[in-house]
C-alpha cells in the first residue's frame, strides 16, 4: 500500500503545473483591512479603465463614453473626439491603452446590431482631443447582451491581444465565431487570429516578466477563473465551469473534461475580478512579481502569487469597501485603482 501511495505521489508531482491548479479554490479567503494609505485623486462617472502614459499621468475611460487625461495629482482634462458608444448595462466605452506604436487604443461597444458591437479602435492623442480615429476591427457576429470583455494587452514588439466575451450568447460560441476568445492582432497589420477560446467574460489580461499571458474571467454562479493563456488552448466555457448556472443547474467541472485547460486558480464564491496588473513597483517590495486584481463583488484588491511553473495562489485580499474596476502601475511607480460607481473614485495607493 505504501508503494502505491509513493507511486501516486510521484505521478501527481509529474503532472503539468496547470493541472495542479485545477482544484485551487481561493473563494473562501477573508479580506483584511488594508495596511496602506489611500488618497482620492479625482472622481468620475462610472470609470472603467486606466491607461498610464509614458510621460506621466494617465487616460481614464468612463463607461458612458467619457475620456479624461489625468495628471499625477488628479488634475482632469476632458478629451474630445471619442467614438459614439452603446452605453447600457455592462457595455459602453471600455479599455484604453497606450500602444508601443505611439497611438492610443480603445475598445468599446459601438452602435450596430441589437445590443451593440464590440470594436477595437485607435487614435493619436492631441492636446484636448483624439485625432485620426480609426476602427480596426468589429466583432462578427455583432450584438448580444453584456459580458463584452474588451481588455487590451501588448507584447513589446507590438502585437496586440484583445479579450472578447461571449456577449451572454454562449450557445453561439464555436469555430469561426468570435465570441469567448482572446484575439491576437499582428503588429504589422492584418486580420486577427484566435489565440485561445472557451472564455466567458474576460476582464483582465496582462503579461508577466517571463512574457507569459495571464487572463481572468468571471464565472457564472461561482467559478471565477485565473488562467495562464497558451496559444491554441480551449478553456472550456460553456461546456465546463467550476460554477453553476444562475438557476442552480449544475455545469460539469473542469476535472470532468481533461481536453480543456483548467484554471490556475479559481474562486467559489466569486470575487467578480476586474482589471489586473503585474506588479514590479518599488513601493511594495513584497508584492513584486505578483498579480494585483480588482474585485467587484468582493469589493477588494486581491494579491496573487505566480511561480515559474505557472502555479498561482491567492496571498492576500484587502477590503477596499468599494467595487474595484481597474488597477494600474504608473510611470512613477505609484499604484492607482478606480472604483466602479458614479461617482467613482480614483485612488492612489502608497505604503
Amino acid at each position: 500500500m505504501r508503494a502505491i501511495r509513493v507511486a501516486m505521489l510521484a505521478w501527481m508531482l509529474a503532472l503539468p503545473a496547470l493541472a495542479q491548479g485545477a482544484d485551487n479554490n481561493a473563494g473562501g479567503r477573508e479580506a483584511v483591512a488594508p495596511a496602506f494609505r489611500q488618497d482620492i485623486l479625482a472622481r468620475f462617472d462610472t470609470p472603467w479603465a486606466i491607461a498610464p502614459l509614458p510621460g506621466g499621468g494617465a487616460l481614464i475611460t468612463e463607461k458612458p463614453g467619457g475620456l479624461w487625461h489625468v495628471t499625477a495629482t488628479g488634475g482632469k482634462t476632458r478629451i474630445g473626439g471619442v467614438p459614439q458608444v452603446e452605453a447600457r448595462g455592462q457595455n459602453g466605452l471600455l479599455d484604453v491603452a497606450a500602444g508601443p506604436d505611439g497611438r492610443i487604443w480603445l475598445s468599446a461597444v459601438v452602435p450596430g446590431a441589437p445590443g451593440g458591437d464590440l470594436a477595437l479602435l485607435s487614435a493619436r492623442l492631441g492636446a484636448q482631443s483624439l485625432e485620426d480615429l480609426r476602427e480596426h476591427w468589429r466583432q462578427e457576429p455583432g450584438g448580444g447582451g453584456g459580458q463584452p470583455g474588451g481588455i487590451i494587452a501588448f507584447l513589446p514588439q507590438g502585437d496586440l491581444f484583445l479579450t472578447v466575451g461571449d456577449r451572454m450568447r454562449p450557445e453561439e460560441m464555436g469555430p469561426g465565431i468570435l465570441r469567448g476568445v482572446i484575439l491576437r492582432f499582428p503588429a504589422g497589420g492584418g486580420a486577427p487570429v484566435v489565440h485561445s477560446r472557451g472564455h466567458r467574460n474576460p476582464y483582465g489580461l496582462v503579461f508577466d516578466d517571463q512574457g507569459r499571458l495571464w487572463a481572468h474571467e468571471m464565472g457564472p454562479r461561482g467559478g471565477d477563473e485565473l488562467n495562464l493563456i497558451r496559444d491554441g488552448a480551449d478553456y472550456g466555457w460553456p461546456a465546463v465551469s467550476n460554477g453553476r448556472q444562475y438557476s442552480g443547474w449544475p455545469i460539469p467541472d473542469h476535472a470532468t473534461r481533461p481536453e480543456f485547460a483548467p484554471p490556475a486558480l479559481y474562486w467559489t464564491p466569486v470575487i467578480a475580478p476586474a482589471g489586473m496588473v503585474f506588479y514590479e513597483g518599488a513601493d511594495f517590495p513584497g508584492w513584486r512579481g505578483n498579480l494585483l486584481i480588482g474585485g467587484l463583488r468582493s469589493r477588494a484588491l486581491v494579491r496573487v502569487g505566480i511561480d515559474a511553473d505557472g502555479r498561482a495562489q491567492e496571498l492576500e485580499r484587502f477590503a477596499m469597501q468599494r467595487r474595484i474596476r481597474d488597477v494600474a502601475v504608473m510611470a512613477d511607480g505609484a499604484l492607482w485603482v478606480i472604483e466602479d460607481d458614479n461617482p467613482g473614485a480614483l485612488i492612489r495607493i502608497t505604503p
